[in-house]
């Protein structure tokens, strides 16, 4: 029979001190040898020996190009301006295709069956001509972009591209008052303004992540580039002679995504040194490897987690924002339409800041989607001008940009007003879905309401200055 006695104080004591005798030496001797082995291997990468000047390092080799000081800079704009190109004329024929599917196809059908039913002409126009059709074109203009740009993003990110990206911007995002990662976020917003607010997640300052997510807006997302290219098209590029007509508009849209990026360092100094004063943290950037990445669990990754899961949200809020815009177009109040009562309301305010009202009710209307917006003009422009038949009150889009234009010019619009609308949709407010992420991210109405106002007033001041030069020089 033995029995368990509880041992002593002593006997702990012993017991430890063997312990360490057994354990304690190979324990610290391991852990000194693995912190020499990681230094050894960082110290293998960045440090250059005399005897081994000559042995050429990939890595290396491309980082004295993509960070170098004078090259760093003109390597990324073109890199970026090679994948917007893409992103924009890759987009045309698949966004032409489901266009052409939706609205030409479907959209016919759709009003045949509700003939072949008898449904009510209202319910007709309200689920058809709005719900269906804003559906549609957030479709058929969001997710070709979409589909090209975010694999693409997320190729150079997993290439290692990006943390280059970071690094070459952060001097400046430091100088603004910001973070240098924001580099990252504002290069996701020119896909989805919604998708780049949810990119500030690895900015650990919760100061500078509300800076991030304030100016993400500047950045000038795929949903307002068709906006940009066709004003750009048909009134900036009619300036020139044909042959360098596509020259200058495609100056004049990348010079409107420029004027992003600045005010993107504008507003996030002035909100540093104001609201969100304080300390600019400092972040330790590793520069990784080089490697090849994998392109198809890459582009699987980026269509269902980014492209489907934005443009759900963009559906969601376009679908009752088609049916608005319907029943501002078909209802009627003293025999005039809603749309023409407030159209005439907003067009004296319109005129300071060299817009028209029919721009401004399209911005209000078209909140939950940038895509909608020229549909919008062209419908209401119409309308104000006393137009019947298939364009007023159902929102359209024209194949031919003389078509266009002349319907324009038919609604008063000058050089003007094309040239305030390019600035005015770089700078005003997000669409329905940044909004609602803005506050699911900050948990705040106070910082999306910030958000969402200041970018709309900026907006309103910019225009309306350039308003203003522009009749002291035309004399107006």
């Amino acid at each position: 029979m033995t029995t368990n006695a509880t041992p002593t104080v002593n006997d702990i004591l012993n017991n430890a001190q063997e312990l360490r005798y057994s354990v304690g030496t190979n324990f610290h001797q391991e852990i000194v040898e693995g912190v020499y082995t990681e230094a050894a291997r960082v110290a293998d990468r960045a440090v250059t020996r005399p005897d081994q000047e000559g042995r050429f390092d990939l890595d290396r080799t491309i980082d004295r190009i993509v960070t170098s000081r004078i090259w760093g800079f003109p390597m990324m704009l073109l890199l970026f301006a090679l994948v917007f190109w893409l992103t924009i004329s890759g987009a045309n024929v698949p966004s032409a295709m489901i266009a052409g599917f939706l609205l030409d196809t479907i959209h016919p059908w759709l009003k045949g069956l509700a003939a072949s039913i008898n449904l009510v002409w209202w319910l007709d126009g309200l689920l058809i001509d709005g719900v269906y059709l804003a559906t549609a074109w957030v479709i058929s203009v969001m997710l070709p972009p979409m589909a090209i740009f975010f694999p693409l993003f997320t190729l150079l990110e997993d290439f290692g591209y990006l943390p280059r990206v970071a690094f070459n911007l952060d001097n400046m995002f430091q100088r603004s008052g910001a973070h240098g990662k924001q580099a990252l976020s504002m290069m996701m917003g020119f896909g989805c303004n919604a998708a780049g607010v949810i990119a500030t997640r690895i900015i650990d300052s919760p100061r500078e992540r509300l800076i991030a997510i304030i100016t993400n807006n500047f950045a000038l997302c795929n949903g307002r580039w068709p906006t940009q290219i066709l004003i750009a098209s048909i009134f900036i590029g009619s300036l020139v002679p044909a042959h360098l007509a596509g020259l200058l508009s495609a100056a004049a849209v990348v010079g409107i995504a420029l004027l992003g990026v600045l005010l993107t360092f504008a507003v996030s100094w002035g909100l540093s040194r104001s609201i969100l004063r304080g300390e600019v943290s400092t972040f330790s950037l590793e520069l990784p490897p080089y490697r090849p990445p994998n392109i198809w669990q890459t582009i699987y990754t980026s269509l269902i987690d980014r492209t489907i899961f934005v443009l759900w949200r963009a559906i969601v809020f376009a679908a009752p924002a088609g049916a608005v815009i319907w029943l501002s177009a078909n209802l009627q109040i003293g025999g005039v339409s809603i749309a023409e009562h407030v159209v005439n309301f907003l067009d004296p305010l319109a005129w300071f800041i060299g817009l028209n009202g029919v721009i401004l009710l399209a911005y209000v209307i078209a909140i939950p989607a940038n895509e909608i917006v020229i549909p919008t003009v062209l419908m209401l422009t119409v309308l104000m001008a006393g137009g019947t038949g298939a364009g007023a009150g159902v929102m359209f889009e024209l194949d031919s940009q003389t078509a266009t234009l002349g319907i324009l010019q038919a609604g008063g619009w000058t050089l003007l007003t094309a040239v305030n609308l390019m600035l005015f949709s770089l700078v005003h407010n997000p669409c329905s879905t940044t909004i609602y992420t803005i506050y699911k991210e900050t948990g705040s109405a106070k910082w999306t309401a910030i958000s969402s106002l200041l970018p709309l007033v900026m907006g309103f001041v910019i225009t309306f200055f350039v308003a203003q030069i522009w009749r002291i020089f035309a004399g107006i």
